[in-house]
């Protein structure tokens, strides 16, 4: 029997809106064999969103008290709310030999990049700040105020886009995922 091959890490992260989610879930549907993390976090469930699923949703004094056992992979508090990834379920699966997505922020996505150098980062765009706006507006869960705080913060992380290994433009979903996929194969040769 062969030994566990280790499996690779692809982070996948951008401005609120992007599209993250959503390019995501095509992936997982159209390569099988990908794992997704799910990360937790201290903000209240949005109406689409189940428990466990989409995220774990838990108080501010578990996920501190995760921080304080160094069981998150990364973390990060901003919209006034905590997030992080639970590491054991990632490094197990990793171990196991399993692909494993993380959909992050871009301050999660360096963190997690450092420890695991050989990670696959996608920085995920919006064709614009335009098109940026209206898919913040058409979630419908935030106040305007809170989609201001979005907006401001992707200026931020478009800073950040090239420490990516690739950026993906995603004005067509379909595009963008047939792009990651032929990259993901062709890192696998």
């Amino acid at each position: 029997m062969e030994q566990n091959q280790i499996g690779k890490l692809i982070i996948v992260s951008g401005p609120s809106g992007a599209g993250k989610g959503t390019i995501c879930a095509e992936l997982m549907r159209q390569m099988p064999d990908l794992v997704m993390s799910c990360s937790a976090t201290t903000r209240a469930p949005r109406p689409n969103e189940r428990k466990d699923r989409s995220y774990f949703f838990v108080s501010t004094e578990t996920f501190l008290e995760m921080v304080r056992k160094d069981e998150l992979l990364e973390y990060d508090q901003h919209f006034e709310n905590y997030y992080g990834t639970p590491k054991k379920f990632v490094v197990d699966m990793l171990n196991f030999g399993k692909d494993v997505i993380l959909e992050i922020d871009v301050k999660g996505a360096l963190q997690v990049k450092q420890n695991y150098p050989d990670s696959i980062l996608f920085f995920i765009e919006a064709p614009s700040e335009e098109a940026l706006y209206e898919r913040l507006i058409k979630r419908g869960s935030e106040t305007e105020e809170k989609i201001q705080i979005r907006m401001a913060r992707n200026k931020l992380e478009l800073a950040q886009r090239y420490k990516y290994d690739y950026c993906i433009m995603n004005d067509d979903v379909d595009r963008a995922v047939a792009e990651i996929i032929a990259i993901l194969k062709e890192r696998r040769k």
